[in-house]
């Protein structure tokens, strides 16, 4: 694959305003996916409910997957509510996200900033740390002392990333807003969060018992948060993706080519809500999460830019550090082969 460099950020450009009239919020057809969505959630916790009372623990565990996945699906609506493109205007996408991070264990005032950062400056090396995969570049990693590097290759096994990283996250790190001591308003926003989730999760117990809801609910949260990390690590951990420094670094570019087109089966698509399609989705984020796929149908050369499959994505579990020379994401191995030549 041959990255894009400064001359082709016109072009790119030209694609953002290309894609400007698919930018149309329906409240319609959010409350339709809002109901749909938390019906179906609703009807996996009563049927693991169901499954734990009458048939065994070990059914009311394979319910929690699908469960998960719906969770997903409930965090990409909260999502679209961030960027403004559920509902058409603010103030309603603003309270139904809030109204979600209850479902989601995010808070919406405190994730939405982090998340804005993140797509404000994905692909720049100068602002990496906001809402994203923590990634060195090789010669950072080869001039770190012991410490540091075997901190980094924990944070990057794929039982952290993809284990106890979702945990933490949503159990731990979300509870505290990033910027407590800057906004006010974010921290009351967060504070009132945690408050309806643990009053949510008191009614929860009252109504099926402690035991029944530490089986039902949380594997549900655990699958959730562990399908919507591998997604966000497969949206820019892949290894054409790009990095840059200003003024090499060019928002457009970056948004087309440093996001992927992950190409999954359309269950997992719908599942998914289809964030997959990341590469149109950072390129122009009001675009609704409905409106993605038309896009592709619309302009079928989108299909072919940063596209990989799920076998594809497996290959990127390795992937660790970005190499400035040959503008590649390389693994740890390949990093020490680097520093012996």
């Amino acid at each position: 694959m041959t990255h894009p460099t400064a001359p082709t950020e016109k072009a790119e450009k030209a694609w953002s305003a290309r894609l400007a009239p698919y930018r149309r919020a329906s409240n319609a057809r959010a409350f339709v996916e809002l109901c749909l969505t938390l019906a179906l959630l609703f009807g996996c916790w009563a049927l693991s409910w169901a499954a734990y009372t009458y048939v065994g623990l070990l059914a009311s565990l394979v319910v929690s997957i699908p469960a998960g996945a719906l969770m997903v699906r409930l965090f990409i609506l909260q999502h679209d509510c961030g960027h403004g493109s559920l509902f058409k205007t603010e103030k309603l996408n603003r309270w139904v996200g809030r109204f979600l991070g209850i479902f989601t264990m995010t808070p919406y005032d405190s994730w939405r900033d982090s998340h804005a950062k993140h797509h404000a400056g994905s692909g720049n090396l100068h602002q990496r740390g906001f809402g994203d995969i923590d990634t060195m570049t090789v010669n950072e990693y080869l001039q770190s002392n012991k410490w540091e590097k075997f901190k980094y290759r924990v944070y990057r096994h794929p039982v952290v990333l993809f284990g106890f990283g979702p945990a933490y996250m949503f159990f731990l790190r979300h509870r505290v807003p990033l910027v407590l001591e800057k906004d006010r308003t974010v921290w009351i926003s967060t504070m009132l969060t945690n408050a309806a989730i643990a009053v949510a999760f008191l009614v929860m117990i009252f109504w099926v018992g402690l035991g029944a809801f530490l089986w039902i609910h949380l594997p549900m949260i655990l699958v959730g948060a562990s399908i919507g990390m591998w997604l966000f690590y497969v949206q820019h951990q892949f290894e054409d993706t790009v990095w840059d420094v200003p003024p090499e670094w060019k928002r457009d570019v970056s948004a087309l080519h440093g996001s992927s087109f992950y190409d999954l089966p359309k269950p997992l698509m719908w599942l998914s809500g289809n964030i997959g399609i990341h590469h149109v989705h950072h390129l122009s984020s009001r675009i609704p999460f409905h409106q993605l796929p038309k896009v592709l149908r619309d302009f079928p050369e989108l299909k072919n830019l940063g596209r990989i499959t799920f076998i594809d994505s497996l290959k990127t579990i390795r992937l660790a550090l970005w190499d400035e020379k040959d503008r590649r994401l390389v693994s740890f191995r390949e990093a020490s082969r680097l520093q012996t030549t």
